[in-house]
């Protein structure tokens, strides 16, 4: 029955939304700056340990966010007009480029967990986003595909990060920029489509 109603597409657009509001390619950068003062055998450590830590906040996000916001008397479309400010706010920060200015100044010797998985990969946007994408399409079939989704999106974080001096090669700094850029912009779309919906749903009520 499922697979006759698979919408791929669907799928599709969970996994860009990821990479949208994650935005690997830009994350380069600061990966690069971040571990400069680590060996070749340390960064692939904390590489796999990003990404590990990622999978599992995202996988966390999926299955209990929703659960966790009814407990704690938070609305979903509250909750979606938030994100959608957060999304919104992200975006700027990624067109201006200032989302990174701070975390630069994290301290060296532990970044695998903070300041890389969380917040800047598995920040407040994108688990907003994902705990959202959950309350639209919560049956076990959707939450399955979508796990697999979060395991391939962390895999290609994964090879990404591995390749991040070959990437810095090939665009530059400036290049990886103004992919940032671009993605800020597809990024607020994606926000301002929120608080839309949601300002609809309270004018509306």
């Amino acid at each position: 029955m499922y697979l006759k109603s698979l919408d791929i597409f669907l799928y599709i657009n969970f996994f860009l939304n990821l990479f949208i509001l994650i935005n690997p390619i830009g994350m380069i950068p600061i990966f690069i700056s971040i571990t400069s003062n680590k060996t070749y055998i340390e960064r692939k450590i904390i590489n796999y340990k990003v990404n590990i830590t990622v999978f599992f906040i995202l996988l966390f996000s999926l299955f209990f966010g929703y659960k966790i916001l009814n407990m704690l008397g938070i609305s979903i479309h509250s909750f979606r007009m938030a994100g959608g400010i957060l999304i919104t706010s992200m975006a700027m920060s990624m067109i201006n480029g200032k989302i990174y200015e701070k975390d630069k100044n994290f301290n060296k010797k532990d970044i695998s967990i903070v300041p890389l998985a969380i917040p800047l990969i598995a920040g407040p946007g994108v688990i907003s986003s994902v705990i959202i994408w959950s309350t639209k399409h919560n049956n076990i079939f959707d939450l399955m595909l979508c796990s697999i989704i979060i395991a391939f999106f962390s895999y290609i974080c994964w090879i990404l990060f591995n390749l991040s001096s070959f990437f810095i090669k090939i665009f530059g700094e400036n290049g990886i920029n103004i992919i940032t850029k671009i993605m800020g912009i597809l990024l607020m779309s994606s926000g301002i489509e929120f608080l839309i919906h949601e300002i609809k749903f309270f004018l509306l009520k």
